[in-house]
């Protein structure tokens, strides 16, 4: 308990250490920059302007406009909206008004209104916007010749103004985007190891419980007639529920190594203690380990449903296999109690397995077979270039 407190400790420093990663600067970072209108505003305070009530409103004009539009460039679907482009249309028509009309420091407006225009444009209409800024800018800076600071110094901060916004907003968005990202592909993980475990558990425990109950009640029936023959099957109970455990670590960390030969094994096994009759006929190439694992789920799971389902009497496992691929198919001769669920696929186990095998470019099918029982065949690539045993030859036909 204590550790699992200090994991979550841990885990909450982590959050916030997280959350407390800087983002895109906000629309109030681009408010200061107003302060460069307060020469214009002094012109104004102190009568230096003419017609000053024409000068306020558009100060007033200009500044409101610039707030409305700087919000609106930090949320994309406003910034894309026409109403910005509006907006910046009519900052750029108080801006060339009133640098035309009384020069000086009103010429610094330009650089504001390109701060705008890098919080609403993008790609190449940004790029021909400032610069048809910056060369306006200096043509009326030159034309008006009463400016704070030279043409050239003028026409390159104002081109400089927008394309360092657009860049900053441009990189910041992109950051938070690939933490997005990041944090979505986290959770896929998780919720991929999460469907790997429960399909592992299913498969493992179903299995395992059907055979112990079966081998319990054969242990059951025999006691009464022979004692060593039901402490024989009380012997293989303790060593399935052993083995049980150990391959239940070994998929709790997912290094759970299957075999087909060792899954046909104990299918024959809990079929005999069932009292059903198994047969296994196998040829072709040695299998890679990955299809002989995949292999064995299917056996696994195919034992199971004819165990704890099924009132057949004999089940028969046929390996086919080429230099391309491999094909499984279980068939037993008993009668299913219901029909499947979803055409071609049984229940949960069957239905994961399905998953299992299509991600490792195979396929299953399960259904009632043309002459009664139930057939369960899968199909997956068989080629395992120096991973295989042997010489690729055929192996022999083997019948139990």
């Amino acid at each position: 308990m204590p550790a699992n407190g200090r994991q979550a400790r841990k885990e909450r420093r982590r959050l916030r250490k997280e959350g407390r990663r800087p983002g895109p600067p906000g629309p109030y970072a681009l408010l200061p920059w107003l302060l460069m209108g307060l020469g214009s505003f002094s012109n104004l305070f102190q009568g230096e302007t003419s017609n000053p009530w024409i000068g306020g409103i558009g100060l007033l004009a200009f500044n409101s406009l610039y707030i409305s539009v700087v919000f609106r460039g930090f949320v994309k679907e406003k910034r894309e909206s026409p109403v910005s482009y509006v907006l910046l249309g009519a900052m750029a028509a108080i801006t060339f008004g009133l640098a035309i009309g009384y020069g000086g420091s009103w010429l610094l407006y330009f650089p504001l209104l390109s701060l705008a225009c890098g919080t609403i444009l993008r790609h190449r209409l940004l790029a021909v916007g400032l610069l048809g800024l910056a060369v306006a800018a200096c043509l009326i800076a030159v034309w008006r010749d009463d400016s704070t600071s030279t043409p050239w110094t003028l026409g390159y901060g104002t081109f400089i103004s927008g394309a360092v916004t657009a860049a900053i907003l441009t990189l910041s968005e992109t950051v938070m985007e690939l933490r997005s990202t990041r944090q979505e592909l986290a959770r896929t993980a998780v919720e991929k190891e999460r469907l790997r475990f429960s399909r592992d558990l299913h498969d493992l425990l179903g299995h395992t419980l059907s055979v112990i109950v079966v081998k319990s009640e054969a242990a059951r029936r025999l006691a009464p007639r022979d004692m060593d023959a039901a402490l024989l099957q009380v012997a293989d109970i303790e060593s399935v529920g052993r083995q049980a455990l150990t391959e239940i670590r070994e998929a709790v960390t997912g290094y759970r190594e299957g075999s087909l030969a060792t899954e046909l094994d104990r299918a024959r096994s809990a079929l005999t203690a069932a009292g059903m009759e198994p047969s296994v006929r196998r040829s072709g190439p040695p299998l890679a380990p990955q299809t002989e694992a995949l292999l064995g789920w299917v056996v696994r799971e195919a034992v199971t449903n004819v165990v704890r389902h099924s009132t057949a009497t004999a089940c028969t496992f046929v390996v086919d296999g080429t230099a391309d691929r491999v094909r499984l198919t279980v068939t037993d001769d008993g009668r299913t109690p219901a029909p499947p669920p979803t055409p071609g696929i049984g229940g949960t186990g069957l239905k994961g397995l399905a998953e299992r095998l299509a991600t490792a470019g195979g396929s299953l099918e399960a259904g009632p077979a043309p002459s009664g029982g139930f057939v369960v065949t899968a199909e997956l690539p068989a080629d395992a270039p120096g991973e295989a045993d042997g010489d690729g030859g055929p192996a022999p036909t083997l019948t139990l």
